[in-house]
C-alpha cells in the first residue's frame, strides 16, 4: 500500500467519525466541519467555553455522561467535562440550524454517535481552550502589572519634589565621574619606575 493510499484511508476514516449518514445525506457531527458557513460570531461563541448557562449544562450532563458520579470529580475534571457537555449541545444547535430537515429521530441518532465518537476530542478541545486562556489572562495580569509600575515611576518623576531631590544626586554623580576620571588621567601621566634586573635579584 502506498503512503498516499494509507493517508486516504486514515482520512477516510476519520471522516466516517466525524459523519453520520441519514437519509441518504451526510451529516458531519463535528461543528468545525461547518466552519465555512460560520460568521465570526458564531465561531466566537463555539470555541470560547462559557457561552451557555450552568443551568444548561447541569441539566444536560446526564444526558451526555450518564456514567459519570459527577459529584466525586474534581473541579479541573468537573470543569472539562462541563466544557465538552457545552460542546455537544452547541455542535446538535449548529448541526439543527444547517439541516433543519432532520427528524427528532435522526437528531436522537446524530446524538448517539457525538457521544459514542467525540467525547474524548471534545475534552481535548476543552483542555486546550482552557490552557489557551490561563495562558492568555497570565499575558494580560503581566502587561497590566509592567504598565502599573512604569506608570507609577513616569508620575514619580513628573513631581516637583523628584525634580528638587534629583538635581543634587545628579550633581553628585557627575562629579564623582569627573574626579575619577581626572586622578585616573593623573595616574596614567605618571612614568612608572622600572628596576633592572640587578637590583631586583631576577636573573
Amino acid at each position: 500500500m502506498t503512503a498516499a493510499q494509507e493517508q486516504n484511508q486514515q482520512l477516510q476514516r476519520r471522516l466516517q467519525q466525524d459523519s453520520i449518514q441519514l437519509a441518504g445525506k451526510t451529516i458531519y457531527i463535528n461543528p468545525f466541519l461547518y466552519w465555512r458557513r460560520f460568521d465570526s460570531n458564531t465561531d466566537r461563541w463555539l470555541r470560547e467555553p462559557g457561552q451557555l448557562t450552568e443551568e444548561q449544562i447541569r441539566q444536560n450532563r446526564g444526558r451526555f455522561y450518564p456514567e459519570l458520579a459527577w459529584d466525586l470529580l474534581d473541579d479541573d475534571a468537573r470543569q472539562i467535562k462541563d466544557g465538552a457537555v457545552e460542546m455537544f449541545l452547541k455542535s446538535l444547535e449548529l448541526i439543527s440550524t444547517f439541516h433543519p430537515e432532520l427528524t427528532s429521530g435522526q437528531l436522537l441518532e446524530v446524538e448517539r454517535k457525538m457521544a459514542i465518537t467525540k467525547k474524548r476530542s471534545f475534552e481535548r478541545w476543552v483542555e486546550k481552550s482552557f490552557r489557551r486562556r490561563s495562558k492568555q489572562e497570565t499575558r494580560e495580569r503581566r502587561r497590566f502589572a509592567r504598565d502599573r509600575f512604569l506608570r507609577g515611576w513616569g508620575e514619580w518623576l513628573r513631581l516637583e519634589t523628584t525634580h528638587q531631590a534629583l538635581v543634587p544626586i545628579l550633581a553628585l554623580i557627575v562629579l564623582s565621574a569627573v574626579t575619577g576620571w581626572s586622578l585616573g588621567a593623573r595616574q596614567a601621566a605618571c612614568p612608572t619606575l622600572v628596576l633592572p634586573s640587578e637590583q631586583t635579584g631576577l636573573r
